[in-house]
């Protein structure tokens, strides 16, 4: 059975990736939250959607577990920082080719997630 990352593909699933980090990088919402290199956290984020979207385990192979609320605790991120995320995600979404079943499917799984990395009100 085809997994959500197999329906997306991997080039359109990090070009996706690479098109948010463009938004991100301008986004003065939330950039001061992605310290250091862009390619490298680019980098980290198709290893990990990847996985998390039923891919080879690339993440966790070189980074351990995922902890990814654990991984994001030092930065405060409340309702304003998951909306500018989720907006700018949802754009490079629409910017690359994927059924809309699959793209519907993506967003609802990465607004959970967005959801549970929030650490302030």
């Amino acid at each position: 059975m085809d997994t959500i990352y197999d329906r997306i593909g991997q080039d359109n699933l990090y070009q996706m990736i690479d098109i948010f980090y463009s938004y991100v990088k301008e986004d003065e919402r939330i950039n001061h939250l992605f310290p250091g290199d862009f390619n490298e956290t680019a980098r980290k984020q198709k290893q990990f959607l990847t996985q998390f979207l039923g891919g080879p385990t690339l993440y966790s192979d070189e980074h351990g577990h995922p902890m990814m609320r654990a991984r994001h605790m030092p930065f405060a991120i409340g309702e304003f920082e998951k909306d500018a995320w989720l907006e700018n995600m949802t754009k490079a979404a629409y910017e690359v080719p994927m059924d809309e079943d699959v793209r519907t499917y993506l967003l609802q799984r990465l607004t959970l997630t967005a959801e549970h990395m929030k650490n302030v009100d």
